[in-house]
């Protein structure tokens, strides 16, 4: 059985292998520190793995998580006081690329279309075939989509040397930076929120402003502070937990018999109409205008703006009448 955890010691091999390049690249200004909070950032992987788990036979044994703790403090002083730099990116010519351009043509996409063709199949295909660890298969064929993208690509390409790509992939981990940690920064940010009660408390403040039954303004309510929680964090995994227990589930759901999948799916959309909208979303907005080097670079969120809530509108509407 492939275990997902498998999974991420991968990913976490990948972080300390881009770590060992960067503190060998001398154009890098800031190498040790890069190669610090990459290399730290991979270590936590395997570790976190014992943390989680329990050792046979010890039922009250495991590894201590508080060198895990001291581990996400030291990188959030290196990724906070900006020690992360990049280094001169080893790549082909403008020509170079043109030619290869014109002879690749669309099969360039290939690759990009295997990572979801290979997840699709193992989520609906291997779920119950004992292959993967239950319940993990869409996660580890995303990961195994991955990895067979990574061959795809070399192969498309005529690439022979496996250096190639990670070098690249270094290259874009580093114009990236600390942001690429963001979404799960954020996400675990909703569940301490609501560790902490916050939804609660926000569902006790709208119980008291919300007329009684009132379906329509309970809808909005939940769809727009979906948004807005959105627009304040980020992410709308961190705003879920926060406005599903204060309005989701305890009014639309268990108060006016909502149709809970419904309600719950058509709540996150009107979060990611929020992600369209703020910069806190960098992942999403601001690395990309980085990436390609725009000179606005809160230009996707303005042009994002119209249809986010365009979409916001849909997402509400259709709850209002077709969630009940």
């Amino acid at each position: 059985m492939i275990k997902v955890e498998w999974l991420y010691w991968l990913v976490g091999l990948v972080f300390i292998v881009m770590a060992v390049q960067m503190a060998a690249d001398r154009t890098n200004p800031k190498r040790w520190t890069s190669a610090a909070f990459w290399g730290l950032l991979g270590l936590t992987f395997p570790y976190g793995t014992g943390v989680a788990t329990v050792a046979p036979g010890t039922a009250a044994w495991r590894v201590p998580a508080e060198p895990l703790g001291v581990a996400v403090l030291v990188l959030i002083v290196l990724a906070g006081f900006n020690f992360l730099g990049k280094g001169v990116p080893v790549t082909t010519g403008v020509e170079q690329r043109e030619a290869s351009a014109v002879r690749l043509g669309s099969k360039i996409f290939i690759p990009a279309l295997t990572i979801p063709f290979v997840a699709i199949v193992c989520a609906s295909l291997l779920d119950e075939s004992g292959l993967f660890e239950t319940g993990k298969a869409t996660l580890l064929g995303l990961g195994l989509g991955c990895v067979v993208a990574l061959v795809v690509g070399m192969l498309v390409t005529g690439e022979k040397k496996l250096s190639v790509p990670i070098h690249s992939g270094r290259s874009m981990l580093e114009a990236m930076g600390s942001a690429l940690l963001l979404p799960q920064l954020l996400a675990v940010l909703g569940s301490i929120f609501a560790l902490a009660g916050v939804g609660t408390q926000v569902g006790e403040i709208v119980n008291d402003v919300l007329p009684e039954n009132s379906k329509y303004l309970a809808v909005i309510a939940y769809c727009l502070g979906m948004f807005l929680f959105t627009v304040i964090v980020g992410n709308a995994f961190a705003a879920f937990p926060v406005m599903t227990a204060a309005i989701g589930w305890p009014v639309l759901i268990e108060q006016m018999n909502g149709n809970a999948p419904a309600i719950l799916a058509i709540g996150m959309l009107a979060g990611f109409c929020g992600t369209l909208c703020t910069p806190m979303a960098a992942n999403f907005n601001i690395v990309p205008a980085t990436l390609l080097e725009l000179k606005d670079q809160y230009g996707p969120i303005k042009a994002q703006i119209p249809t986010a809530l365009a979409l916001l509108v849909c997402c509400t509407v259709i709850m209002a009448f077709f969630a009940f």
